[in-house]
């Protein structure tokens, strides 16, 4: 069925350490390349008039990692959320969906939130596509989080009540839903916006997804 709405496209961005691996590289250096990747894909996004682009960057598990490993993440997503000039080039809007800043739960260190607070609020006019980072985010949470927020206002747990309490309730229905690296599974990622989405299985690590798997992925909705 082709999508009439804008089309959104939601990205589990998985095999950054096996291609450093198959490098001879350190994982930081892989993760490195994924962020340069995200970059490219969001440039491709852009030109093929997809509405919404969502990608998974970091999850409620992944603080388990060593510690040098999770510290150069957090800089990379400093990094990712400081490409203001070239969002705001683009006509990209940038938000950040994960566990809110003030939950007892959280773990976003404040400097990173300093700079999705900003990226947001600089990119907040633009009116192309939506770009989500997903950050200290894990699907389960989300819905644990909204189910406790619809009791909390004494409304009935229906569909529609849980859809007003999401993180983002403003988030549309992913359309197709892309797992890199040869994994076929979703791994706790967007599982209600995500429900009825198709998915693309790539084998490529993310650091080598490139136009020809997003137009794979995009022609699964159009």
């Amino acid at each position: 069925m082709t999508v009439e709405r804008p089309l959104h496209i939601a990205c589990i961005m998985d095999g950054n350490g096996r291609w450093a691996a198959s490098r001879d590289l350190p994982r930081t250096a892989g993760h490195t390349a994924g962020e340069e990747n995200l970059a490219e894909i969001v440039r491709l996004a852009v030109d093929r008039d997809v509405g919404w682009l969502t990608v998974f960057g970091f999850s409620t598990e992944n603080w388990v990692r060593p510690r040098s490993e999770v510290r150069h993440i957090l800089g990379l997503h400093e990094k990712l959320f400081g490409r203001i000039q070239e969002l705001n080039e683009l006509d990209v809007r940038i938000q950040w969906i994960g566990r809110p800043f003030d939950s007892p739960s959280a773990r976003t260190p404040r400097y990173v939130q300093r700079a999705i607070r900003k990226a947001i609020n600089d990119t907040a006019g633009n009116t192309g596509m939506v770009l989500t980072v997903a950050f200290d985010y894990g699907g389960r949470a989300e819905l644990m989080s909204a189910v406790r927020a619809v009791r909390a206002a004494g409304e009935p747990v229906t569909p529609e009540s849980i859809d007003k309490h999401l993180y983002l309730p403003e988030l549309p229905p992913v359309d197709v839903m892309v797992r890199t690296s040869g994994e076929q599974r979703v791994s706790n990622f967007l599982l209600w916006q995500g429900a009825g989405a198709k998915i693309h299985f790539s084998d490529a690590a993310w650091p080598d997804f490139d136009a020809d798997d997003l137009d794979r992925a995009i022609a699964l909705a159009r």
